[in-house]
């Protein structure tokens, strides 16, 4: 896949702690990796919650429900 033209400024709020991730910072790839998976990216999720690795509906329901 070419360059991701917005590499730099998607670095700056990409807060995924996985590594090595090779889709951080390219937001389409990171998204159809997760979605082929029935996950969500870590940026969907709050901080605390994107530690756990969990990417699932149920743990994105439960880090907005509180």
């Amino acid at each position: 896949m070419k360059d991701c033209i917005n590499l730099k400024k998607n670095m700056q709020v990409c807060n995924c702690t996985f590594e090595p991730c090779e889709r951080k910072g390219r937001c389409c790839e990171c998204i159809a990796y997760h979605r082929s998976l029935r996950q969500f990216p870590g940026c969907f999720f709050p901080s605390r919650y994107e530690k756990t690795y969990d990417r699932s509906l149920d743990n994105l329901l439960l880090a907005y429900k509180q």
